[in-house]
């Protein structure tokens, strides 16, 4: 990136209330057929529009043709049954009904790569791609078939590789893979976890990024971090190995929480996505609360690596807070740029 701290948004941005029920994850289409196709197009050049009147740099699609980070890839999976449902505990923490992994994965065809040709051919801007990690598409499941998480994962990671290729094709410049269980499954990440992720970008030549996060700002993930203590030291767990990584950009949750910033001194050397901006609160940040976590991150991350972002996606908040969220966080990169050039 030529700009000095490039701005990004971790995933996933409101969905408009004509297209998907607001402010929830999981939310029925409104739409059928080809006006949901029609819709989906539409809402993916409105919340472009977005990123790009509050000044973000690195665009994406906002996830708006997609109900869920993880499930709506699995969705084009051959191998899973999403009418045999079983109810499985995700990230140790809450318990959902999940489809079933009944015999081998494979992917029938290209998931996002249309989408991903449609949003390159709306702009000139540097454009991510978020892509669900191994591991976490496997703890959104339950595998009556490979009966081993490692197994399953790694067969998912050339899945992914397959995409992830496509999308290179079609002209994405970063493409991410979300891997919020990377904060709980530490063993299992050090064991084969960030060797998975290795096998997902193999033979690309764009940017890679992986993105660890607390999770989205619902229930279930705000109940688990008040259990977290005063610091939150569970990156520092994986850090090491992840510096030694392949990987390209780490995006990590930093702002309102409780993680050290002195952890990143783990990982210099490494491009960060530095989450900037609170996904579990309404609160709209002022641009000096941004700058300030930024201003804390540059202690411990070069300049020329340092990406200011959000914490995770905001699909879950409104409209009109997700928008001043974003303009919050070009405004707080544009005071330490000033203070950068000065």
């Amino acid at each position: 990136m030529k700009v000095l701290l490039p701005t990004s948004t971790a995933g996933s941005l409101p969905k408009p209330s004509w297209l998907a029920e607001s402010e929830t994850l999981w939310s029925p289409w409104k739409l059928q057929e080809q006006t949901l196709v029609d819709g989906k197009k539409d809402a993916l050049c409105l919340a472009l529009h977005q990123q790009q009147l509050a000044g973000i740099d690195i665009v994406s699609d906002g996830e708006q043709t997609r109900q869920h980070f993880v499930t709506t890839f699995i969705e084009h999976l051959n191998g899973v049954d999403f009418e045999n449902r079983k109810i499985v505990k995700i990230r140790d923490r809450y318990d959902a009904s999940v489809p079933t992994v009944i015999g081998p994965v494979s992917r029938q065809k290209s998931v996002f790569v249309e989408d991903a040709k449609f949003l390159r051919q709306q702009t000139d801007q540097p454009i991510k791609w978020a892509l669900p990690g191994p591991m976490t598409m496997i703890d959104t499941l339950y595998d009556d078939h490979y009966k081993s998480r490692k197994e399953l994962a790694w067969q998912f990671a050339i899945i992914l590789n397959q995409e992830a290729k496509e999308l290179e094709a079609a002209g994405v410049d970063i493409i991410q893979f979300d891997e919020p269980a990377f904060n709980v499954f530490f063993d299992e990440v050090n064991e084969w976890g960030i060797a998975c992720l290795e096998r997902a970008i193999e033979g690309l030549k764009c940017e890679t990024a992986v993105h660890i996060c607390y999770g989205y700002g619902i229930k279930a993930n705000t109940d688990w971090k008040k259990t977290l203590g005063n610091e939150w030291r569970q990156y520092e767990a994986v850090f090491p190995k992840l510096k030694a990584s392949n990987i390209d950009i780490i995006s990590l949750e930093c702002h309102n929480s409780h993680v050290p910033m002195e952890l990143l001194a783990l990982i210099r050397g490494k491009k960060v996505m530095v989450g900037a901006i609170d996904v579990a609160s309404n609160v709209i940040e002022t641009p000096q609360e941004v700058a300030n976590t930024l201003r804390e991150a540059l202690k411990y991350v070069d300049a020329d690596k340092l990406y200011p972002c959000t914490n995770c996606g905001m699909a879950p908040l409104s409209r009109e807070v997700a928008l001043g969220k974003l303009n919050a966080l070009s405004a707080g990169a544009a005071i330490i740029r000033q203070e950068l050039i000065a």
